[in-house]
């Protein structure tokens, strides 16, 4: 059964837009939304009435804001408007992210700020309750005025302009739209530039990659605890009283995650000759490391909840005053900073975990067999997975520099700075394919090392993450091709199936 979000014109978490990025959902416009509505579009009647010049309702728009538009023409405006926006080009954004996109936009409409009629509201939420999904182009959108390529694909839609996707099936606009009992609206003034402006479509696309973020975090501690096993690591360095005299949140939280990952190991108590008396970083300092991207995380948390729920176009209403106000809220600099905060824990992530798998190669300083394989020689084992880590973390430091210090005039330098807050997000969905992936490669070198080391039996917390590695790949006796099991642990990761396992779920509103 479909889950249904009800906006309501308040705040809403982000834990209210997981299932928007697992399947279709349904959404309804609480009362008050639409009271909201209502009141801001009369905002935008009675200015028209009096003759205001009021800039996208009656004027150009960027550099052509000083050219007014006469009355005749006001709707024509908006369609034109649209149109010449719809410029996106290159592979279209995932289902999944469209419909955030969607119902983001519709949240921050329904702040009563926008000036859009309850009509073109109501068409949004038809759409999203029916999944159809406009075709919206990766590429396009500086982050300036909003996101105003990709929402003008958006916008298209709901004028039967464009394609749309339903069940995975592309139609143009109008077929899609009839095929749902759907008709294409007609803009009045205002409500093109109202869909045009805004950031929704960075939002919805950094909030992806903070989800994605949530899940190899989590599966970077996983693996990270069960490596603490296999190289019977030294557990004193999760000692809470050296986090504390610290202080940070992270560090203190990652490092009591881990304590009970590994709590009752039949490993590490044990004391033999030769073990080490200090772990390499890799091992000891991973309260601090995984830590230090658990606080990144959540500001960046924070920051794309607040940009969730706020009203980002322009001009604004303001019905208790009756006034209309242009600013710059449609600029994307929280979000581009939010998404490279997230793209440098996601790198982080995994740089750390591909030391952990050098460490375990190395028979010298795991104790266990060379490359984690018996008559080695013959068998190579694990030497080229951790080459394929290599490789992924390479290619993660590469797309982890920083985008938001990016900027380049457009506009006829109108729009003379802009965030890129988009290349800043949509780089991070390749990133956190890349850290599954690498982290997947860390979960079977550690399976397999503490199969070496005392048979396969981990900390009773650990259990849950030994057993999922084990349902996907027997222990490695002789080489076997192992893509396929790399995949199959990446899938489970990605999927978000160790958030549940570790429980570092990420909290915005902490």
């Amino acid at each position: 059964m479909s889950i249904t979000i009800t906006i309501t014109g308040e705040h809403l978490s982000l834990e209210t837009l997981r299932p928007v990025f697992r399947g279709p959902v349904h959404v309804a416009l609480a009362p008050g939304a639409v009271e909201n509505l209502r009141r801001a579009n009369q905002v935008i009647l009675d200015a028209i009435s009096r003759g205001d010049v009021v800039y996208g309702v009656n004027t150009g728009f960027g550099k052509l804001a000083d050219r007014r538009i006469s009355p005749s023409d006001l709707v024509e405006l908006q369609r034109r408007s649209v149109l010449s926006h719809m410029v996106g080009v290159g592979d279209p954004l995932p289902d999944d992210t469209v419909r955030a996109i969607m119902v983001i936009k519709l949240i921050g409409l329904a702040r009563g700020h926008s000036g859009i009629r309850v009509e073109t509201a109501e068409m949004l939420v038809d759409m999203i309750n029916a999944d159809v999904l406009p075709v919206i182009p990766t590429q396009g959108s500086v982050g300036a005025s909003g996101d105003l390529a990709p929402l003008a694909h958006l916008a298209g839609a709901l004028m039967g302009e464009g394609r749309v996707r339903i069940g995975g099936v592309t139609y143009n606009a109008v077929e899609g739209l009839a095929k749902v009992g759907l008709a294409p609206v007609e803009l009045g003034p205002k409500e093109a530039v109202a869909l045009l402006n805004g950031v929704q479509a960075s939002t919805a696309i950094a909030l992806r990659g903070l989800f994605g973020a949530e899940a190899v975090f989590n599966a970077g501690l996983a693996a990270g605890a069960l490596t603490l096993e296999a190289t019977a690591g030294r557990q004193v360095v999760l000692d809470d009283r050296i986090q504390q005299i610290r202080g940070h949140a992270g560090q203190i939280r990652v490092a009591g995650l881990l304590r009970r990952l590994v709590a009752d190991s039949s490993v590490l108590d044990v004391e033999f000759e030769g073990r080490r008396l200090q772990d390499p970083y890799c091992l000891r300092c991973q309260p601090q490391v995984m830590g230090a991207a658990l606080d990144l995380l959540t500001f960046a948390a924070r920051t794309i909840q607040q940009e969730v729920n706020a009203v980002s176009d322009n001009p604004l209403m303001f019905p208790d005053d009756g006034v209309i106000l242009s600013g710059g809220n449609f600029h994307g600099q929280p979000i581009a900073y939010a998404a490279d905060i997230i793209a440098m824990a996601v790198c982080e992530i995994g740089s750390i975990s591909e030391r952990r798998q050098a460490m375990l190669m190395d028979a010298s300083m795991s104790g266990l067999a060379p490359f984690l394989v018996g008559n080695a020689g013959l068998n190579s084992g694990f030497i080229m997975a951790q080459v394929t880590s290599a490789a992924l973390v390479a290619e993660n430091r590469a797309k982890a520099t920083p985008n938001s210090v990016d900027s380049i005039p457009t506009s006829a330098g109108q729009e003379d700075h802009v965030s890129m807050a988009t290349h800043a997000s949509v780089r991070l969905g390749p990133m956190v394919r890349n850290a599954g992936y690498i982290i997947a490669i860390e979960l079977l070198c550690a399976a397999q090392g503490l199969d070496l080391r005392n048979g396969g039996t981990p900390a009773p917390a650990n259990r849950p993450t030994y057993d999922l590695v084990r349902s996907k790949a027997e222990f490695l006796e002789d080489d076997r091709i192992m893509a396929g099991e790399m995949e199959a642990v990446a899938a489970e990761i990605l999927d978000g199936v160790f958030i549940e396992i570790v429980g570092g779920r990420l909290e915005a509103d902490a």
